[in-house]
């Protein structure tokens, strides 16, 4: 394979440092037509660089860019197509399986051969300092910040231990089918690296050491991180193409726009839909694939909230035009029913249709006392950009709109990103929230877990998970609870499809819309597979001349 070949050439070359081997390295490259020097520059919709330690924060965005190129998990996602919604492969353990006897044990075999980017070794006992640095607060590892952005995606880890050099065991407070998923959210950064910059995480920071396919050796903040491939990475068929990738964040849609247009970068995330015709003209690509998410409001249920009321909360969904909405963003969105698409064995028969009805929602509002003039007033706090985010301001100002033209009159509090996603554990009570009864964050429905239990079961309260609202329905806690220990995945399917369909027939959170992921990039950019995924795999993308 020419590729391969490739790599073990630039292996060589960087180790001899002999110049007579670079007519072999460009030879290599000319097959592909590609451009000698194999840099990719990345406007992101973050305001900063996402942390670099291990645990990104900055939502999915940070583990896109600043998680899943420097790290690995002990499962990874498999990002290789375009067709398929991805689904789990080994990562940093070779293989996993749950105890036939007790169903909450959990033996991983670890990979052998891999080093960290210091080259030092991975093995169980770095595994185990690893996950004390998450859950053992008297560990001098033990860091809060990378704690905080993981712990709510692994409620049900209980305990783990080594079991030899290459095998690690985790016990879980009570069975979860869903565990391996919650797993791939865990990435791992070098013990040895650790101490050689004197146990700080903040030095840490700007020079990490990770397994992952690219190293970072470069971190300006708010300005952008420099990455560099692991050409010693343990997949071969995922050793960059690419010499230097830059990251720059960008959170105003307009800026990236002209950034790119400008030429000033290569690729940029969400673009502007408006700017997309223009971007065309000149050569631009637009690429975008359905992935799962949601774009919805997720209401407060405490003492006072309009919410509570559901005429209040069929209402919201009956006056939203999600269809002028997808014409507004240039059909880059897809309309949401629901938390999971109609097509999707979660969905179910709920009996309340979600759509596009404002007289039947004049009609439910009447019948709580509120009309176009003397609406509801209902505060959301809402973000200027962000992971998934979509075109947050645009889009809620459309839903204004629509809201008020019924009888519900909707007041913002903008947040920048940074703000906005720290407060979704905090929840609806705390002081961050300034009184809001709605908060619009974005999130991936990968898996049951991060689909529904993190939201709506009542343990997963402030500051345990992502319940933002207080939402406390023991039907609901009754049926996750049950797809949680059903291991036969049919019989799981029908369990989670009597969940949501209780909770379309709820109207449990305005659901709004379905991203496709658009992104935008000059057409000297090449490789790249856009996986039906919030991940993206770097690896393959070279420049072309």
């Amino acid at each position: 394979m020419v590729y391969k070949k490739m790599v073990a050439a630039l292996r060589h070359l960087r180790q001899t440092k002999r110049i007579a081997l670079v007519s072999v390295g460009v030879a290599f490259f000319a097959t592909p037509a590609m451009s000698e020097d194999q840099v990719l520059r990345i406007a992101m919709t973050a305001s900063d660089i996402p942390l670099t330690t291990g645990q990104p924060d900055s939502g999915f965005e940070g583990y896109r860019f600043l998680g899943y190129t420097i790290y690995d998990a002990l499962i990874n996602w498999d990002m290789s197509s375009a067709e398929d919604v991805s689904g789990l492969t080994p990562g940093l353990a070779e293989s996993w399986e749950v105890d036939a006897e007790d169903s909450r044990i959990w033996t991983f075999t670890l990979r052998e051969g891999v080093a960290f980017h210091d080259g030092s070794e991975w093995n169980a006992d770095a595994a185990i300092w690893n996950l004390d640095k998450i859950y053992d607060e008297d560990a001098e590892q033990f860091d809060a910040r990378q704690a905080g952005n993981v712990r709510g995606r692994i409620p049900s880890m209980d305990g783990y231990e080594k079991v030899d050099d290459y095998t690690i065991q985790f016990t879980t407070s009570e069975p979860d089918a869903w565990f391996p998923y919650q797993l791939s959210f865990l990435l791992f950064s070098s013990p040895a690296q650790w101490e050689a910059l004197g146990g700080d995480w903040d030095a840490f920071a700007s020079a990490p050491s990770g397994t992952g396919p690219f190293k970072l050796t470069r971190l300006v903040p708010r300005e952008r991180a420099v990455l560099e491939p692991n050409l010693e990475y343990w997949d071969e068929e995922r050793v960059p193409r690419l010499t230097r990738l830059e990251l720059i964040p960008m959170p105003e849609s307009s800026s990236r726009t002209s950034a790119l247009l400008s030429d000033q970068v290569d690729w940029i995330e969400s673009p502007a839909p408006d700017a997309i015709p223009r971007m065309q003209s000149q050569g631009i690509e637009i690429t975008s694939n359905p992935y799962p998410h949601t774009w919805p409001y997720q209401f407060s249920m405490q003492e006072g909230s309009p919410w509570r009321d559901i005429n209040v909360r069929k209402a919201a969904n009956l006056a939203v035009d999600r269809e002028g909405l997808e014409a507004m963003l240039g059909g880059l969105m897809v309309p949401a029913v629901g938390i999971v698409t109609p097509d999707h064995p979660w969905y179910g028969e709920p009996t309340f249709e979600t759509r596009y009805d404002p007289e039947e929602a004049i009609r439910l509002l009447a019948e709580s006392g509120f009309s176009p003039e003397n609406p509801v007033e209902i505060k959301v706090l809402i973000s200027t950009s962000g992971s998934g985010q979509m075109q947050p301001l645009a889009m809620n100002e459309y839903i204004q709109q629509n809201l008020a033209e019924v009888g519900i009159a909707l007041d913002f509090e903008v947040l920048d990103w940074e703000s906005l996603f720290p407060n979704w554990r905090r929840g609806a009570d705390d002081a961050s929230s300034r009184g809001a009864h709605a908060t619009n964050i974005t999130f991936a429905w990968l898996d049951p877990f991060s689909a529904f239990y993190r939201f709506m079961h009542s343990s997963m309260a402030p500051p345990n998970g992502f319940n933002w609202g207080y939402m406390d329905d023991p039907e609901y806690d009754r049926l996750l609870d049950e797809a949680r220990v059903t291991f036969d995945q049919t019989e799981q399917d029908a369990i989670l499809a009597e969940f949501h369909a209780r909770m379309v027939d709820d109207a449990a959170w305005l659901w709004v819309a379905h991203d496709v992921g658009p992104r935008a990039m000059q057409p000297r950019v090449k490789g790249f597979v856009q996986a039906k995924n919030w991940f993206q795999d770097l690896t393959p993308v070279y420049i072309e001349e």
